[in-house]
């Protein structure tokens, strides 16, 4: 039977800033037009009259060591990095007013978000905010977070999520490549957490380890916290797939090439909630396990937030590391490692093919003639009178995936 599959809901809430920005230059040009005063303008003007002489920014003891690598950090001038660092101090310490060296309110919100993106930790902020900016002699914003936790129940979840973290680190060398980390990584969370819309805490890491149901956002997230702990290079990135829905994935760095991930539609799970045949054989997809610009880009557009480094390389992806990638059609090595993989009573056997051209050039015959020349030699070495094997069909993907019975 042939089975086609789609993509299509995206799982990641768009944050939105409240508040706006206002100053005394701004309201008189109102009074001036006859717009009159609004209560909002009136309370800002009231406050930017009673401001204190000396405006209490917000303290700074973040070292430059502890942030220096963050990708969105690093895109960031001088100046604004003192402004993310005084954001990310506030933030840390659930302060309800933090005061940074700003005078614009929605580039302010801009590096608010760029810190949730460099930030897996920060579960306890759910990524609105209001701003708003001063004029003056000495321009200022003030910051207004939304804290979903606080005290000692803040203290009590990073602690389960760190205990959680670590259980699983165990599991892998720390002297282990970049390679083998990352595909910890990718199975770990996938053999873990189930796909749900409705997880609670699923726009951040405690759905992750905690409840083991998330989101996009919540397994991006994750991957990136663990990540960064076995020293490889991982950051967020957000942007919408090919049907126009907000998504999550990440950026990593492996062997000194930079790729892409996306552990959410790695999950079986996701795929059968975005209405794509299953069957008991149904295993972990790695087509986003370590791919490249050309790869991604069918189905993902990253956001123009910031400028992304190109993803050129494939040799590290998954089924090139796995002999399941093609650069060329040779019917007879496609026979040879079907047979590999019947002769162990494995499963699957997967084909995929490095361009469009390549897998229409394969296709035919793999289901005319190679596909029944291995079902044959199955046969033959297990004493079947009949062969039945299941396969998926994604032209989109330039894949061909059989799953093979042995009774």
């Amino acid at each position: 039977m042939k089975k086609r599959r789609r993509r299509k809901r995206g799982c990641l809430q768009a944050f939105a800033m409240i508040g706006g920005l206002f100053c005394i230059a701004v309201a008189s040009f109102s009074i001036a037009y006859g717009i009159g005063f609004k209560p909002d303008v009136v309370k800002e003007i009231e406050r930017e009259l009673t401001a204190p002489e000396e405006i209490p920014f917000q303290e700074v003891v973040i070292q430059e060591n502890e942030i220096g690598q963050k990708y969105y950090y690093r895109q960031l001038d001088e100046e604004e990095k003192l402004i993310y660092r005084e954001i990310l101090e506030g933030v840390r310490v659930n302060t309800e007013e933090i005061y940074i060296h700003s005078s614009d309110a929605e580039r302010s919100n801009e590096i608010f978000q760029f810190i949730l993106k460099d930030c897996p930790d920060i579960f306890w902020c759910d990524g609105t905010i209001s701003a708003t900016s001063y004029e003056g002699a000495e321009p200022y914003t003030v910051l207004k977070p939304t804290y979903t936790y606080g005290g000692e129940a803040k203290e009590q979840m990073k602690a389960q999520i760190e205990a959680q973290a670590f259980q699983c680190l165990s599991g892998i060398p720390s002297d282990e490549s970049d390679y083998n980390k990352i595909l910890y990584v990718y199975e770990y969370i996938v053999n873990t957490v189930d796909y749900d819309l409705e997880a609670p805490d699923n726009q951040n890491i405690y759905s992750v380890f905690i409840h083991q149901r998330s989101v996009c956002a919540g397994y991006s997230k994750a991957a990136q916290y663990l990540l960064e702990q076995l020293g490889v290079f991982c950051t967020y990135v957000t942007g919408i797939t090919s049907g126009g829905q907000n998504h999550a994935w990440n950026l990593v760095k492996c062997e000194g090439d930079y790729y892409y991930m996306d552990v959410t539609w790695g999950d079986p799970v996701f795929q059968a909630s975005e209405g794509e045949e299953t069957n008991q054989f149904q295993l972990i997809s790695y087509d986003y396990m370590l791919c490249d610009d050309t790869e991604l880009m069918k189905n993902h557009t990253p956001d123009r937030d910031v400028v992304l480094p190109a993803c050129t390389a494939m040799n590290r992806n998954y089924y090139m590391m796995n002999n399941m990638y093609y650069t060329s059609y040779d019917p007879d090595l496609v026979l040879m490692r079907m047979n590999n993989v019947t002769s162990k009573g494995g499963n699957p056997t997967v084909l995929k093919f490095a361009s469009d051209a390549l897998y229409e050039e394969a296709h035919d015959d793999v289901f005319q003639n190679v596909m029944k020349s291995a079902a044959q030699n199955l046969a033959d070495w297990y004493g079947l009178t009949e062969v039945r094997y299941q396969y998926m069909d994604e032209p989109d993907l330039n894949k061909i995936t059989i799953y093979w019975q042995y009774d």
